[in-house]
């Protein structure tokens, strides 16, 4: 049997992304999961891959905005390995504006976007009407827009990542033997075996509910507003949450909060207002201590290595995420801004 040089345990996006850079590079994968392929919080429903702020920037923020724009290259190689779509769309984002102090911050930010993101892609604010049909409620009658967010379907973008590692030689199985380097990225249960292990709290789990709706808007930008993303997908559906519920009983089912988000949806975008419910999911996101990826060595156990604490921007954070550790595992060569280095949760 031929030894594998990397051994990931979990099959969700960043232990998949792992994976890809790593195979790409090389070496021989085997990723380990017993419940499968996006079984967790990468099994979701919305797959909403939006940028932060265009000000203050820092390391994060740069971190996420060189991700963002890998992302469109780095799918397209992944279904073409694969033969399967994974639902990305660079189709930009709209949000509201609710008074005039927010409608000049907002032209602050379309000046500081000019600079920090480098003519890639824009933050502008624009009238409402210039998105007949769609827009949502607006009190000043203006929205930002901006060409950096993206979409995907999260189910289809793991099995699409998952095949193309497969395709490139790695291994991915419900149980196996560990071998080589190891890499865990396990999500919130594996924030909670760490927190146990250490004796501190490094991160937890925070419950999201989603929905998705029969609705056609595929080319069309998606939504923030009331704290809710509202994401068109290139199949006719559109996706809709997240709830962010720090305790629950149920890690997988959905309640009365769901209903609640869907009936915000509907005010917040009255494009959507009729559109049927299809689905609704409830998992839980891994949540480091730092609120940042926890990426790094794993604390006494060497030729480990942890990534995990993608929470809420594990697929816009996913390419980098895979790059940077297989820079670590494979070659020694640390790259891991400061606020994501696993000692920052300790």
């Amino acid at each position: 049997m031929a030894i594998v040089d990397v051994t990931i345990y979990g099959a969700g996006i960043f232990g998949l992304s792992v994976a890809w850079s790593c195979v790409k590079r090389g070496a021989k994968v085997r990723v380990i999961d017993p419940h499968g392929v996006g079984a967790g919080s990468s099994g979701g429903l919305v797959g909403a891959l939006a940028p932060h702020v265009p000000e203050r920037w820092n390391a994060k923020k740069a971190f996420q905005f060189d991700s963002l724009i890998m992302a469109e290259e780095y799918w397209a190689e992944v279904e073409a390995v694969s033969g399967l779509s994974s639902g990305y769309g660079r189709t930009g984002r709209l949000q509201p504006i609710a008074d005039d102090r927010l409608l000049t911050l907002a032209h602050e930010r379309q000046a500081e976007a000019a600079t920090l993101w480098q003519g890639k892609a824009v933050w502008e604010v624009l009238p409402a009407t210039d998105f007949p049909g769609w827009a949502p409620d607006s009190p000043t009658g203006y929205l930002i827009h901006d060409t950096l967010t993206a979409r995907m379907n999260p189910r289809l973008a793991a099995q699409a990542l998952a095949s193309a590692v497969q395709a490139k030689g790695g291994e991915i199985q419900t149980a196996g033997r560990e071998e080589g380097y190891v890499v865990w990225a396990t999500g919130w249960q594996g924030l909670l075996a760490l927190s146990q292990e250490l004796g501190k709290p490094v991160g937890n789990g925070v419950k999201g509910q989603s929905a998705l709706l029969r609705h056609d808007a595929a080319t069309l930008p998606q939504i923030f507003a009331d704290a809710l993303h509202i994401i068109p997908h290139a199949n006719g559906t559109v996706a809709i949450g997240s709830t962010s519920e720090r305790e629950f009983d149920d890690p997988t089912g959905c309640d009365a909060a769901i209903e609640d988000v869907i009936a915000r949806a509907r005010a917040a975008c009255p494009a959507i207002a009729d559109a049927p419910v299809i689905d609704r999911w409830a998992g839980v996101r891994p949540r480091a201590k730092s609120r940042a990826p926890m990426l790094g060595r794993y604390p006494g156990r060497p030729g480990h290595f942890i990534a995990n604490g993608g929470f809420k921007i594990g697929f816009g954070m996913g390419p980098k995420v895979g790059e940077v550790m297989a820079d670590l595992v494979l070659d020694g060569c640390d790259t891991i801004p400061e606020e994501f280095r696993v000692e920052v949760s300790l």
